[in-house]
């Protein structure tokens, strides 16, 4: 029998299990050259393991309503990120064919648990969904800074780079640990209960899916090509690596802050639309002008990042907040982060492509600025209808939603 589970603690254990949810990635591409070096493959190669890792994201979004549903939510969620624990060890090691092949399975447990969490906050943290999502997409990325920062460090202290690859299977065990007391409160799961569909034909969904193509591109992009865009302006190596640290890092408080304030009188379309205005006037400023008189890039770089760190979990949040429970939530974002992952596993490679025929960045950079577009006329379309079985407070409520309605006076 279910028993009722703290929301502190239900908190607790996502936050523990998202930290794991790019830390595993993250912490691959500053050991691609070590790497290439010794197993003597190819650049193509190399960026292969990363790409298979993002597209069987995809692949675990469009299946992760179901899974949840076979198994139920909480303890999928748990599975999925002992899937990431079992692809860590996998590339621990050093020959081709494992790596991929973990690669693989840490590309599926990311992209079953993305949906899971969203269904889980829908289900135990309804009426702090804002906060909930913000907090888990900041762990998620402080999983990743750490990685990337400690990848070489770690391959030099364990002897090699397969060891810093496997060593991020043991946050990932001790984060199952702390989850499962969530677990065994839930109780059995009844399987016989219907189990949600992608939901194609719903309108809001459709939205939601190109919202997250347009936010997903332009994030994964960036992640990909700034460091080499400047290093064409003339900048080093380092410099350009510390461009794309400060890029990360300036994503923190806008994940966090951003879907607060838009839960507040449910102006989601207001701030997506400032944060998207940012990340575009980021990238047209990178494009035209790279190094600008006044705070030279770092300016365009920081705009990017409010607005890279602002548009995934502004896209989660409006669907915990529009949709009726958590099994809807789950297969709604399931269809929207499955669109997003193709999105960001096929942009990047299309943007080397562009690179490759036209010799220079401009019409990739362009290819970006299509992406914001799109993701423009999602917000516009989603607009900021409030969730269901809840008004809009008037502009001048109490903080509790009582309306404030001034005196009369007489005549």
């Amino acid at each position: 029998m279910a028993r009722q589970v703290r929301p502190a603690v239900v908190l607790l254990g996502l936050l523990a299990l998202a930290a794991n949810l790019r830390a595993a990635l993250a912490g691959y591409p500053p050991l691609i050259e070590t790497v290439r070096g010794e197993l003597g493959i190819s650049a193509g190669a190399a960026g292969l393991v990363q790409a298979s890792a993002v597209l069987m994201m995809a692949v675990g979004s469009f299946v992760g309503s179901a899974f949840g549903g076979r198994f139920g939510r909480e303890r999928a969620l748990g599975v999925s990120v002992g899937m990431v624990a079992l692809g860590s060890i996998a590339r621990g090691c050093p020959a081709l064919v494992p790596l991929i092949g973990g690669s693989l399975l840490i590309g599926l447990g990311i992209g079953l648990a993305g949906v899971l969490l969203t269904g889980v906050v829908k289900e135990h943290l309804a009426t702090r969904a804002g906060a909930a999502t913000g907090g888990y997409v900041v762990s998620m990325m402080i999983g990743a800074t750490v990685s990337s920062a400690a990848a070489v460090p770690i391959a030099t202290a364990l002897g090699g780079w397969s060891f810093s690859l496997a060593v991020w299977a043991v946050p990932a065990v001790l984060a199952v640990v702390a989850w499962t007391p969530v677990v065994r409160r839930m109780g059995s799961h009844d399987r016989t209960a219907p189990r949600p569909r992608l939901p194609w034909r719903d309108r809001f969904a459709r939205q939601a899916a190109c919202y997250q193509a347009g936010t997903s591109l332009m994030f994964y992009g960036w992640l990909t090509w700034l460091s080499p865009y400047y290093e064409s302006q003339g900048w080093s190596a380092a410099r350009a690596g510390l461009l794309l640290a400060v890029w990360s890092v300036s994503q923190i408080p806008a994940a966090l802050l951003v879907p607060i304030f838009a839960e507040r009188r449910w102006r989601w379309r207001f701030w997506s639309g400032i944060t998207l205005g940012c990340g575009l006037a980021g990238t047209l400023g990178a494009m035209l002008l790279p190094q600008p008189p006044v705070l030279g890039a770092w300016l365009w770089v920081v705009l990017m990042g409010i607005g890279a760190g602002a548009g995934f979990p502004l896209g989660l949040s409006v669907i915990a907040w529009r949709t009726p429970d958590g099994a809807a939530s789950a297969a709604t974002s399931g269809l929207a982060l499955g669109v997003g992952y193709l999105a960001a596993g096929l942009g990047p490679l299309l943007m080397g492509l562009l690179i490759d025929l036209t010799r220079g960045f401009p019409a990739a950079i362009a290819m970006l600025l299509a992406a914001g577009v799109l993701q423009g006329l999602a917000i516009w379309r989603i607009g900021d209808r409030p969730p269901p079985g809840r008004a809009r407070p008037e502009p001048d409520a109490e903080p509790d939603g009582t309306a404030v309605t001034a005196p009369r006076l007489a005549p």
